[in-house]
């Protein structure tokens, strides 16, 4: 068994996601969306293009991973939503993030005044 399958096994896999698909992941907690409607918001995010040869394998791997359910709109247009492995990816990544940041109580008001706002 290869070290990824191991983390894979035991949970974790947010370990192994790239920003970019971080990224895609927060957008869908906030709701599931189609593809175009992902990439402007990345777009708007980055400042720049997301190049569509970028996005839609990116979510191709997160749909493989189970983090992301893809369902057919219609014909043509497919829509992605987290899956609660997708949730809980989200949840240990900035559990982690939150970890290493909180290190005195002000930084801890500085995320609680984020959290209230």
């Amino acid at each position: 068994m290869s070290e990824a399958q191991a983390i894979n096994q035991e949970g974790g896999i947010e370990r192994d996601l790239t920003v970019f698909q971080h990224n895609i992941l927060a957008i869908l907690a906030e709701e599931p969306r189609y593809g175009l409607a992902i990439k402007r918001e990345l777009e708007s995010y980055y400042g720049s293009e997301v190049n569509h040869g970028r996005l839609y394998p990116n979510l191709d791997d997160l749909v493989n991973e189970g983090l992301v359910d893809k369902s057919e709109l219609d014909k043509r247009t497919n829509q992605y939503g987290l899956t609660e492995k997708g949730r809980q990816a989200i949840l240990n990544r900035v559990g982690w993030v939150l970890s290493k940041y909180v290190t005195d109580d002000s930084r801890a008001s500085d995320v609680s005044d984020l959290i209230d706002a």
